[in-house]
């Protein structure tokens, strides 16, 4: 899946939320002809035989195979055998991006064959085990095993792509960041960056804010202390160096470096050295 820039960091903005996980061996009189679910589904077919549509084509699932059938979708699905139906694991989880639908953006196939599906089995079950539980730790357990669910589907596909069209200023918002990526050394101002994309000032900052989740400072802030930990762990480049490299002060930029990242920069690349990651 080709990734922009914007994509990066526009889907740092997704959310998944879980309504209901289970293992179901499904009864005969499964069925429902055509429906337009509010909810995204996942099936991991472990057994039997049975059939899903989704907007108008028909698949057949085989165990082993994981599918993803999108909010929005028109679908329906049935039994094939009254003997031998469907034995699987299964959840409804809603899914938005800012206040779009994620499988609006992401255009992602109905199905895929797992690499590993002992390890799906242990992540459904973690999901019905936390779902079911009420304790403070649950909802982030939901949350994390949901998200890696996902992360794996996407990660196991060919077919998944993003469909600009569903985002709009996406072609200027994604020259904003590769410019911010590309002059981090520079004094980058709202005002120079608003030009660029033909915005307003004000209306580029609330334009900004949504598909990124911080304002442009914060952003090209967070960038730099991104740009500085890579140089830290992958080069000799001194603290001062690195600094003059990011367009910054060094004593201002150690103690922004110490507030985002809980560490000074020097501090930061001897407790990374002690852990053995290899320079290259």
């Amino acid at each position: 899946m080709q990734q922009t820039t914007f994509w990066k960091n526009y889907m740092t903005n997704a959310q998944l939320d879980l309504s209901i996980a289970r293992y179901t061996k499904v009864p005969a009189t499964w069925a429902e002809d055509s429906y337009v679910p509010e909810f995204n589904k996942l099936y991991f077919i472990m057994e039997g035989e049975g059939f899903v549509k989704v907007n108008g084509e028909t698949y057949y699932p085989k165990p082993g195979e994981l599918y993803l059938l999108p909010a929005g979708s028109t679908q329906a699905y049935g039994t094939l055998n009254d003997h031998n139906t469907f034995g699987k694991y299964w959840c409804h989880f809603s899914s938005k991006v800012n206040d779009a639908h994620l499988f609006q953006i992401i255009q992602a196939p109905v199905f895929i064959t797992p690499c590993d599906p002992e390890l799906l089995i242990h992540k459904f079950k973690q999901l019905i085990l936390h779902s079911e539980k009420g304790d403070l730790s649950s909802g982030f357990r939901v949350h994390s095993t949901l998200f890696g669910i996902m992360a794996d589907f996407i990660e196991q596909s060919s077919e998944v792509h993003f469909d600009s069209r569903t985002v709009p200023s996406f072609e200027k918002m994604d020259k904003i960041l590769q410019y911010i990526e590309s002059h981090l050394h520079d004094s980058l101002s709202v005002e120079d960056l608003a030009r660029i994309a033909s915005f307003h000032p004000n209306y580029f900052i609330s334009v900004f804010k949504k598909y990124t989740g911080l304002s442009p400072i914060q952003f090209i802030n967070r960038q730099r202390m991104e740009r500085a930990k890579h140089l830290l762990l992958f080069t000799e480049q001194s603290v001062t160096g690195i600094a003059d490299s990011l367009g910054m002060e060094v004593s201002y930029f150690s103690r922004m470096f110490r507030e985002q990242i809980g560490f000074s920069p020097k501090n930061y690349r001897e407790m990374i050295s002690r852990t053995g990651v290899t320079k290259n």
